[in-house]
């Protein structure tokens, strides 16, 4: 693998950039592996990486029915955070947010990581105080956050209508300094050059069509347009599509897929210097490094694996940014999207075993997919890897819906980003 340093650069920039290397492999697919990753996103790539890197499984295959990223990994608004109430969330999510502060030298891949901050703008007595509660909280649990009297909030976001006059007034906020955005192909492309390096096989247009299994039930093999490849264990981390996958292997998901929209503007000099999110309407937006303001909202509330959106939402999250940031009002779109979120009852992911033996999961992420990449494909590794949870992971298997166990986050991550 090519070093990417400022020599690298420098050498390449007088061979008329004539000697760079492919950034990963893409072999043809063996007939069997010791471990086989079905997902070629975020999730399914940081899994494959931290199996090689961690636990020395190198015999791995990854597969992706379309392109690396393709899915939810190219269509979200890239931001990162740690900033939830429960203390086993808190531990998940900030376990991945220091991974992240780490990625870029790990990988020798610019992820582009900006922590810029994230602020929760607050419109009501009521959101002041549930804020001063999940402050107290995050501050308990160990993550940085502060709250913000209306003043600071206007500081941090100056576009942003603080008169008595507004039609969603505000009254304070808080913030997660650590918070911010990174760039979400950078981040798939980083974990695919690495993985590969550790020899990895990444297999692109490889669509998973069926599992073979034993008398016992423990899948041996999978079914793909590429042929029937072996493995002594198999990971699944396709997001929206668990409970098609999981139907595939005969069991169900507590999982519902909803189209989660975005939108990005044409691009504009520096106005947004921090990610800002409204509770009052759910829209969240930063600026992107290449200008354009990114913009999100609540998901589009019917079942769909379409990824367009519908045009109510549309009109309401763009409605809220031009009430809000009446300067942003007439900036015109660029593009919008959707991707297809895996939302659980209880909002919080499903790590871990199925009960189908030798398959394990990765889902349920809902909105905050990206943010938990670094830790979701660390805590998938291990559980392959070693034949036990770990102790970050262990409150978010799927036998806790059995239990009862469940960890009630929709507040911080299942709906408002």
């Amino acid at each position: 693998m090519t070093r990417y340093n400022a020599w690298s650069l420098l050498k390449q920039g007088f061979a008329g950039q004539r000697g760079w290397t492919a950034a990963w492999r893409s072999p043809e697919p063996k007939s069997r592996y010791d471990v086989v990753i079905v997902g070629g996103g975020g999730h399914g790539l940081a899994t494959a990486y931290y199996l090689a890197k961690n636990h020395g499984v190198r015999n791995v295959a990854l597969l992706e029915k379309g392109w690396l990223g393709g899915g939810n990994t190219g269509r979200n608004t890239t931001i990162v955070r740690s900033n939830y109430y429960y203390p086993q969330s808190a531990a998940l999510y900030d376990f991945s947010l220091r991974l992240y502060e780490g990625l870029a030298r790990e990988l020798n891949y610019n992820i582009m990581l900006s922590q810029r901050g994230v602020v929760n703008v607050l419109h009501s007595r009521h959101d002041m105080e549930g804020a001063a509660r999940w402050v107290g909280a995050m501050n308990a649990n160990g993550i940085d956050a502060e709250l913000l009297t209306p003043r600071q909030v206007q500081e941090r976001v100056p576009l942003l209508d603080v008169s008595p006059r507004a039609r969603y007034p505000v009254w304070g906020g808080f913030e997660q300094r650590r918070g911010g955005t990174a760039r979400h192909d950078a981040v798939a492309w980083g974990y695919a050059r690495a993985a590969s390096a550790l020899g990895v096989d990444i297999i692109q247009g490889c669509e998973l069509q069926g599992f073979r299994r034993e008398g016992n039930g423990r899948v041996t093999a999978v079914e793909t347009s590429r042929g029937t490849i072996a493995a002594d264990a198999f990971g699944m981390a396709v997001a929206g599509h668990s409970t098609v996958v999981a139907a595939m292997g005969g069991f169900r998901l507590p999982v519902s897929s909803y189209a989660l929209q975005a939108f990005v503007t044409e691009p504009l000099k520096p106005v947004l210097d921090t990610v800002m999110l409204s509770f009052g309407t759910g829209m969240y937006i930063s600026q992107s490094d290449k200008g354009g303001l990114v913009i999100g909202g609540g998901l589009d509330h019917y079942l769909s694996y379409a990824q367009r959106g519908n045009m109510p939402v549309i009109r309401h999250v763009l409605g809220a940014v031009a009430d809000q940031l009446p300067a942003l009002g007439r900036v015109r779109l660029a593009r919008q999207w959707a991707g297809i979120v895996d939302v659980v009852h209880d909002s919080s992911p499903i790590l871990g075993e199925t009960p189908v033996p030798g398959l394990f999961i990765n889902c349920g992420w809902g909105t905050g997919g990206f943010k938990a990449i670094p830790v979701g494909g660390w805590m998938l590794a291990h559980h392959i890897a070693t034949g036990r949870p770990h102790d970050i992971a262990a409150p978010f298997a799927l036998s806790r819906f059995l239990s009862g166990a469940l960890i009630d986050e929709a507040a911080a991550s299942g709906i408002p980003h």
